[in-house]
């Protein structure tokens, strides 16, 4: 902050007062970027009961990506079989069902940093546009056979 482009009616005490002010906006922003427990967090737990964690992936190849789910303000996620998928890409609290979601692909998979735009399903018109994330494979855990 350059203290000495401001008048001298503003002393220093009145600076300090203002930013301390700051303070509790600015920890506001910090949790906005954490995931919430919402409605949206309740339905990926459902999805995913009864499956492994796997090592992130960058990239999905067209035929891990045929069936594609949009849950609201939390992922997108992708189904392959026995294995979903799940991306929380930057920006995900603009995530809605109700919106198209238009991928911006550069080559032939669907890759972290690629980003999606998301439009209005009623008018076309352009919305936000998410950046996605690491790919996350969830696998359905097998019985073991007796």
């Amino acid at each position: 902050m350059v203290i000495r482009y401001l008048p001298r009616r503003i002393s220093l005490p009145v600076i300090a007062a203002l930013s301390c002010l700051a303070l509790p906006f600015g920890a506001q922003a910090e949790d906005a970027g954490k995931p919430q427990d919402s409605a949206g967090e309740a339905e990926l737990a459902r999805l995913l009961e009864g499956r492994t964690k796997g090592e992130p992936q960058g990239c999905l190849r067209d035929s891990q990506r045929r069936s594609m789910e949009v849950i609201d303000r939390t992922a997108f996620v992708f189904r392959d079989g026995d294995t979903i998928y799940v991306n929380r890409p930057e920006g995900a609290t603009f995530l809605d069902q109700f919106d198209v979601p238009v991928f911006r692909v550069y080559g032939s998979d669907v890759c972290r940093l690629d980003q999606v735009e998301l439009r209005s399903r009623t008018s076309g018109i352009g919305g936000p546009v998410v950046v996605l994330n690491d790919f996350i494979p969830y696998k359905r855990e097998k019985e073991p056979k007796q």
